[in-house]
């Protein structure tokens, strides 16, 4: 990057810079910005290959297909970098055009690729197939991905591909009814990806909410006044109140030294919710101009 800025002028190669620098840090929080920061990038500096790569990635992951596939096969024709076919073929799927992507999926598996894009295709391919209510297909290409006839219990401890491919393997048994294959399946991928890399922990936070949401069905079945043990509490309908004192005790404790009056009244308005809210800044400006001193001051109770 820094090679393809030097062909430009200082000023230009500094602004166009910040944009990119902008656009990496932003793509996975705020991909939307992100996007916005290259296309800046590319308003100044069109003819750079990287840029061309960055609006590519950035509307990619900003859901924006159609311009990701044009910005990438640019790149591609200017650099000659085929690396992101994969891509290219995901995006022919999200614009409703599986043929064209199990076409470039074939052509980039005849130029014999890395494993690392092999299995991004695999996927792709995968998915094209289910796009075309091919679940047996689909189910095929997953499985020889897998080394053939995969089960749960032969998974061991695979890299991050290899978990991408089983739990895509285990998404397709669960929208074909095998639901108790499709759990057994997660379940090993959960043991094999303690890191939760794959995102595999959602599948089982449905029986967790369930039983918070029960719980919840059983307090509300409690007569008023009484708390979840059953006891009674005070007069109904009375407002909780803060002591003073037990709360410069408190404050004492933690802190280990004198509390003045002033830290009671700022822990009170905390408690009681007075606290103004802090500054927002506007984040759909490409870049903000510095807080003001008031800005930056913290917020008095």
């Amino acid at each position: 990057m820094r090679s393809a800025l030097r062909g430009l002028d200082p000023r230009n190669a500094d602004a166009v810079g910040r944009h990119l620098v902008a656009a990496g840090g932003l793509i996975e929080e705020d991909p939307e910005l992100a996007l916005e920061h290259a296309r800046a990038a590319r308003d100044r500096a069109s003819r750079l290959a990287p840029v061309r790569e960055a609006v590519g990635v950035a509307a990619y992951h900003a859901g924006d297909f159609a311009e990701a596939a044009r910005e990438l096969r640019a790149y591609a024709r200017m650099s000659g970098d085929e690396s992101y076919r994969a891509v290219l073929a995901d995006c022919e799927r999200a614009l409703g055009r599986p043929e064209n992507a199990l076409r470039l999926v074939q052509e980039a598996l005849a130029a014999h690729p890395d494993e690392e894009e092999l299995v991004e295709l695999r996927l792709v391919e995968a998915g094209a197939r289910q796009d075309l209510g091919e679940g047996a297909a689909a189910a095929l290409v997953l499985e020889g991905a897998l080394g053939g006839r995969p089960t749960p219990a032969g998974l061991g401890q695979p890299d991050l591909g290899h978990l991408r491919l089983a739990t895509a393997y285990a998404d397709l048994l669960s929208a074909r009814g095998e639901a108790e294959l499709a759990h057994e399946w997660y379940s090993a991928i959960a043991a094999a990806d303690p890191d939760d890399l794959t995102g595999v922990s959602e599948y089982f936070s449905t029986d967790d909410d369930e039983d918070d949401d029960q719980d919840d069905e059983d307090l509300t079945d409690l007569a008023p006044g009484t708390d979840a043990d059953g006891d009674t509490d005070g007069d109904e309908g009375a407002e909780e109140t803060v002591d003073d004192d037990d709360l410069g005790r408190e404050l004492s404790d933690e802190v280990g030294g004198e509390v003045t009056e002033d830290d009671i009244e700022a822990e009170v308005a905390e408690l009681l919710g007075e606290v103004p809210p802090p500054v927002e800044r506007d984040h759909t400006r490409l870049f903000q101009e510095p807080a003001s001193d008031e800005e930056q001051q913290p917020p008095t109770v």
